[in-house]
């Protein structure tokens, strides 16, 4: 006998009425409807498509899609650094420490790690902030990091990869109600992690535009306009940078974060340093700084009433571990109360996983030159920076050889992000099928070459002005094959779009 009440052909029909879903489009959070992120939008889960098609023995013109999409680094081939894994493996199956095959350097790592956990186990929950002796250090790293500014470890809160950071801090500031609602000073282009956040809290996007034609820099008169604009509908609270940036690749001067952390100051704003790229410059000339650094050279006055937190992660660097999903931020001059709440809002996430901590430890205390791991440690990590900064060069060059593709040069992070000239004839058909004029240029690169890079549109961009972001990460061979293609496709768009010979 079958309970009609789980059949499916009557689900919901017990008096004969179609029984209506309580969660529809129309009773969806409409926050959650205004969320977009393009880094895994509509264009990715089109190559997603093609990839299965292509498995399933379809054919195409190219047999198969690379994802230049994400900065993924393993998915696109990068190896892990064998020591992280060793400390982390040993974290994980204690009974390894026997093993003769793994070194000293990490076996004291991991039971240090492991004495920090409870039930000496990665799978305990840690204290919400984090695992204690790790807080403290990633607080020397940062003092070491910093040449000899001050960090203390209670300042210092792990999170689930950078991204979990950025959202927990941004809820803390967002309040208020009409043109008393929370500004947050984004960059554009951006990293659609913040207008997704910004869209999901209700709060009021306040664009700075970087200069396209001085290599995406920072310019001051810029964050005064934005601001100013922003103060007649809404509460500017909160700036957020990203350097080096995403997706635009500069790093900044040490006279430009004097300028911003200046105009902080003087406006009042609270400061988000997104510095996850940290360990990723390439251009001989550049210099990563960090905004706790100079903000602490700028003098007590600045150093005692700035409000900055600063993230870091495992995701990016010359490790690339995404999946780990590890990471930290630096709180500094929170006001004491608010800082309870910061904890309580950490509290109801319990802890981030144990095994990203651990992974994060390695990071910020890896091999020292006296220790036996230390040759090949280095070997892999430069030779992890060495292939990016080459590819760097490489991507720059190439797109820049192209008629109708300009390309700042790829200071830092791991993406390049090209202007394109776009014809008008190419506007007109996109407006006529309802699309950004970069996202049909993205699809039909897409759909005739296998290329998956996503369309400036979804980081921002200054009107008329078309892009795309694609990252460095692919072997120097597959980047080559991948220009090549880019390259190619390009020519073709211009010569159907404009009849140009």
């Amino acid at each position: 006998h079958k309970d009609s009440r789980v059949d499916d052909t009557s689900a919901g029909r017990l008096d004969g009425k179609m029984r209506e879903k309580t969660l529809t489009m129309d009773t969806l959070n409409p926050q959650v409807k205004a969320v977009e992120y393009a880094v895994r939008g509509p264009i990715v889960i089109k190559a997603g498509e093609i990839e299965r098609y292509l498995e399933e023995g379809g054919t195409k013109p190219f047999s198969e899609v690379i994802k230049a999409n994400i900065g993924d680094a393993h998915a696109m081939g990068q190896q892990p650094i064998t020591f992280l894994r060793q400390v982390v493996a040993l974290c994980t199956f204690p009974e390894l420490m026997d093993s003769p095959s793994f070194p000293e350097d990490a076996k004291w790592r991991a039971r240090r790690i492991l004495q920090g956990c409870g039930g000496h186990s990665l799978g305990s929950y840690s204290a919400s902030p984090g695992v204690e002796c790790i807080r403290k250090d990633i607080a020397a790293y940062i003092e070491q990091r910093d040449e000899g500014v001050p960090s203390d470890w209670e300042n210092i809160y792990l999170t689930t990869g950078a991204s979990d950071g950025i959202m927990t801090i941004l809820r803390l500031l967002v309040s208020g109600k009409d043109s008393s609602r929370t500004g947050v000073m984004i960059p554009i282009p951006q990293y659609p992690l913040y207008s997704a956040a910004i869209s999901e809290m209700d709060a009021v996007q306040v664009n700075y535009y970087l200069d396209e034609d001085n290599c995406w820099a920072l310019d001051i008169n810029e964050l005064h306009r934005a601001h100013q604009a922003a103060k007649q509908h809404c509460q500017p609270r909160v700036i957020c940078i990203i350097n080096p940036g995403n997706p635009t690749g500069q790093v900044q001067s040490k006279k430009c974060i004097e300028e911003v952390l200046h105009f902080a100051y003087e406006e009042n704003l609270f400061v988000m340093s997104d510095e996850v790229y940290q360990d990723n410059v390439y251009a001989p000339d550049c210099q990563f700084h960090s905004f706790k650094k100079v903000l602490y050279e700028m003098g007590p006055e600045y150093f005692s009433s700035v409000e900055l937190v600063s993230f870091h992660s495992t995701s990016k660097g010359y490790t690339g571990e995404c999946g780990f999903r590890g990471g930290y931020m630096e709180v500094i001059n929170m006001d004491p109360e608010v800082k309870a709440q910061l904890v309580k809002l950490l509290s109801v996430r319990l802890c981030p996983p144990l095994a990203g901590q651990a992974a994060m430890d390695v990071i910020v205390n890896p091999p020292q030159p006296e220790e036996h791991t230390f040759k090949q440690f280095h070997q892999e990590k430069s030779s992890v920076l060495g292939a990016l900064a080459e590819k760097a060069k490489l991507t720059e060059q190439i797109l820049n050889a192209v008629p109708g593709i300009k390309c700042n040069p790829v200071q830092g992070a791991m993406y390049a992000f090209p202007r394109i000239f776009i014809p008008p004839k190419a506007v007109e058909e996109a407006k006529a099928l309802g699309m950004q004029p970069d996202m049909l240029y993205c699809l039909r690169l897409l759909e005739e070459t296998g290329i998956c890079v996503v369309p400036g549109s979804g980081f921002g961009q200054k009107d008329r002005t078309y892009h795309f972001r694609m990252t460095i990460l692919p072997s120097i061979e597959k980047l080559n094959v991948l220009l090549g293609k880019v390259r190619d496709f390009h020519i073709r768009f211009l010569k159907e779009y404009s009849g140009l010979e």
